[in-house]
Parts: structure tokens; C-alpha cells; sequence
């Protein structure tokens, strides 16, 4: 009587382990047999089965990128709407700069990217070495004074030049028309010019480095930046559209600055961007729309 009982339960047992596996892994009741092999097939079904269903990946983080407008602290006269600038280097203004970069720097950056041509950036990093070795002094250019304090200041060993030199802000064919056939507005572009400079060299001599700079984050004034170009637009529409293909040209530049912009925020990357206020006031209307990046606003890090 015991041999029949152990008979039966090996008989059960072995039906147990030999059955074929079903697709959702657990084991279906089948006539069983004693081969061994039959045996391993079927534990190998079912670790085939779980790997069939893996767990989902994580997705990477998207980057996240912090576009900060300034202006041009060691004002080289470039910009059409030209101004007198604060002085950067007072004592006060130096501790500002100090306490911004820490700030700055605790938004954790991965990437500082600069207002500076690709092709120079052999020649910016090796002034940023010189920077950390402590054997380069900080000239008054907002990408030393800015750019290369956060750089160090976050522990970065590198900076990244992205700027866009080949296409610049095609205007001589409009000025030229409008100069030979728009007189009247010749004298109004002027005087919007003329008053814009007036104000602007108002605001740095009476406005505090911090409140300059949060202005120059203000929506209301990039708004304002930006409907410039779209005054004069319209220009020969019709006909030459010198007017519209000078505002497309400056358009044309910052699309390819922010192609540059996507190409350092890579998933996983926090990418800080420093660039001229005109700049800035565009590239956040791009990374606005980009799905592919987080924009995080620059406004409180600028309140010491």
C-alpha cells in the first residue's frame, strides 16, 4: 500500500513540473512524462514567458534650460539703440554678481552656454581655465562677469559658445529703401531710435544693476524688443519685401542659436543660456513650443 502511495505522489509530482507553460507564465494540467528534458523545456518557458513582459524603463528626465537676458555690460556700441551702461565693477555691484552666481549655481547647470562664436571656443575656455586656476581677471563683459563666475561657481570644467555669426540682421537693403523712398518714415524710425537711447541710458544711470537685469527678464519689455523688428516689416511688401526679409534675418539668426540651444539639452542636462536681451526675448518664445525641453524661469534667481 505505502509503494502505491509513493507511486502515485512521484506520478503527481512530475506532472507538476513538466507541464507546458500557458502565455501569462502559469502552468497548465497536461498527461505528464518522465523525460528530463521535457522538464527544463518547460522551466524555460516560463522564465521566457516574464522576460516576454518586461517592467517599463524610466524615461529620461526632459532638460531643463534657463534662457537670462542681459545687456552688454562693457557696451561695445553694436546695437542700433545705443546707451549709456552701469559701471559692473564698483564694489557693490561686484558683491551683487558674487551673490547672483551662487544662486545661479544652485540651480544645479550642467551646461553654460555663452554669447560667443563656435569658432572661438578654444580661445574662451582657455580664459575660462586661467579663470579657475585663479590666474585670469574678470573683464567687464557679462560672459566674464556672469558666464564664467556661474561656470565656476557650479563646478563646471568647460563653457559652451553658441552664438550664430554667419547670419546676422540683414538691414542695409531696407534702410537703403527707406531712405530713398520713405522719407516720412525715415524722420519716425529715427525719432523711435533717438527716444529708445534716451531712455535706455536714463535707466542705467539711475536704475540698480539687480532692477536692470529683471527688466531685461520682463515679458512686457521682450514684447516690446521683438515688435521693433515688425515695425518696418511691411516695408516694399509687394514688391522687393526688403522689409519683411530684414526682420526674417534676425529671426533666421536666433533659430539657428537655439538649434545650438537643443543641441547642449539633451535629456538629463540643466543648460544655462546667457545671451543679449533681444536674443533671450526669442528663444523663449521657441522653447515655449519645444515638447522636448523644460524652460525654467530665470526671474527669482535675479533678487539678491
Amino acid at each position: 500500500m505505502a509503494s502505491n502511495f509513493a507511486t502515485s505522489l512521484l506520478f503527481l509530482t512530475g506532472a507538476l513540473l513538466t507541464q507546458p507553460a500557458r502565455a501569462d507564465g502559469m502552468v497548465a494540467f497536461a498527461p505528464s512524462s518522465s523525460n528530463p528534458e521535457t522538464t527544463l523545456t518547460a522551466q524555460a518557458t516560463r522564465v521566457d514567458a516574464g522576460k516576454a513582459n518586461p517592467a517599463p524603463a524610466t524615461a529620461p528626465e526632459k532638460a531643463k534650460v534657463m534662457l537670462m537676458g542681459v545687456f552688454h555690460f562693457a557696451n561695445p556700441g553694436l546695437d542700433m539703440v545705443k546707451s549709456r551702461v552701469i559701471n559692473v565693477m564698483t564694489v557693490d555691484n561686484q558683491a551683487y554678481l558674487d551673490g547672483l552666481a551662487t544662486r545661479l549655481a544652485a540651480f544645479h547647470p550642467t551646461d553654460m552656454l555663452i554669447e560667443c562664436a563656435p569658432k572661438d571656443q578654444a580661445a574662451f575656455q582657455k580664459k575660462f581655465d586661467a579663470y579657475r586656476k585663479g590666474t585670469y581677471a574678470l573683464t567687464s563683459n557679462e560672459v566674464d562677469q556672469i558666464g564664467f563666475r556661474v561656470a565656476k561657481a557650479a563646478g563646471m570644467e568647460k563653457i559652451t559658445c553658441f552664438d550664430e555669426r554667419t547670419i546676422e540682421w540683414d538691414a542695409g537693403p531696407m534702410f537703403d529703401y527707406i531712405k530713398n523712398n520713405e522719407p516720412q518714415l525715415q524722420v519716425a524710425m529715427d525719432a523711435r531710435f533717438k527716444s529708445l537711447s534716451e531712455r535706455g541710458s536714463r535707466e542705467q544711470t539711475t536704475l540698480t544693476l539687480p532692477q536692470l537685469l529683471q527688466m531685461n527678464n520682463d515679458p512686457a519689455r521682450e514684447r516690446e524688443n521683438k515688435g521693433l523688428y515688425l515695425l518696418t516689416s511691411a516695408v516694399d511688401a509687394g514688391g522687393s519685401f526688403v522689409g519683411a526679409d530684414a526682420a526674417s534675418s534676425w529671426w533666421h539668426r536666433n533659430f539657428r542659436m537655439y538649434a545650438n540651444v537643443q543641441k547642449s539639452a539633451a535629456p538629463g542636462h540643466r543648460v544655462l543660456v546667457l545671451a543679449g536681451a533681444g536674443h533671450t526675448a526669442i528663444l523663449k518664445d521657441l522653447l515655449s513650443v519645444d515638447s522636448e525641453r523644460q524652460s525654467v524661469d530665470v526671474t527669482a534667481y535675479l533678487t539678491p
